[in-house]
């Protein structure tokens, strides 16, 4: 087995998961999407965990796919070697899902290159934050490819069709300033610093409110995307029905009477 490219942290109820290949640039080999799948399922399995944190080592987030021979592509033309071809995409969006689909919410914490792939990777994380030095591109058309794990189906529902448009046809970079501008970023920090404190203010405000709720409101938003008006507003009625009254609402109650911070137990 390939080195895990990861490095995992805790603080508290926070999780930091760090991409470690620095003198790479933590470029996406194998043992990358392989490690996101085995990773985000320890996180989402872990009720010690509220929130996580990606961060990366070294002088970039992400350079992308690891074209130096990290990444071994099937070769040939014959239907059995093309099919496998797909079916191993497929296992890359995998990865890529895995973190979308991971019940506490996904930070992002980037700095200098987040290219290619590490769009695909930040627009599957529920909030971006970057310092000022951010260059983001979604470089694929630069490249002779078209990008096929995420970015192209999630990016314009976060920033809209028209600038998201004009990125992924270009292959442009773009700055951390034009991401906040364009609604991609939710914060700019001057350094590495200022990030990374920003980064854990906002999961530990996340961790301290209910995990029922916040993990429940998540599985809504994504619902109501991928489904619509409609469909959303029936599922958070059913979702509600489900979940209340519970213990955590009853204990949110009793602090606001008591007039202290709640405290939530672990799921």
């Amino acid at each position: 087995m390939s080195e895990d490219p990861f490095k995992v942290e805790k603080e508290g109820s926070v999780a930091w998961l760090i991409l470690n290949r620095p003198d790479k640039r933590n470029a996406m080999n194998q043992a990358f999407f392989d490690g996101m799948i085995r990773h985000f399922a320890q996180l989402d399995a872990d009720p010690g965990v509220r929130a996580v944190i990606i961060r990366a080592e070294g002088k970039s987030f992400t350079g992308g796919l690891d074209l130096s021979g990290g990444i071994e592509t099937p070769k040939g033309g014959s239907p059995y070697e093309r099919e496998s071809f797909r079916r191993w995409i497929i296992d890359l969006q995998n990865s890529m899902t895995a973190v979308e689909k991971c019940r506490k919410p996904v930070i992002a914490a980037i700095h200098s290159h987040c290219i290619g792939g590490g769009v695909d990777l930040t627009s599957a994380c529920d909030i971006r934050l970057a310092t000022t030095d951010a260059v983001f591109s979604i470089r694929e058309t630069k490249m002779a490819m078209i990008a096929d794990i995420g970015t192209l189906q999630r990016l314009p529902t976060i920033i809209g069709q028209g600038r998201f448009r004009e990125l992924a046809l270009t292959g442009r970079n773009f700055s951390a300033a034009e991401a906040y501008e364009m609604g991609y970023l939710s914060r700019v920090c001057k350094d590495r610093e200022e990030l990374y404190r920003e980064a854990k203010k906002i999961a530990d405000e996340i961790a301290a409110c209910s995990p029922v709720a916040v993990q429940g409101t998540k599985e809504v938003i994504l619902f109501t995307r991928d489904h619509g008006i409609q469909a959303g507003l029936d599922y958070v009625a059913q979702k509600n029905a489900a979940i209340l009254p519970n213990d955590d609402l009853l204990e949110a109650i009793q602090a606001f009477l008591e007039k202290r911070p709640s405290e939530f137990k672990q799921q």
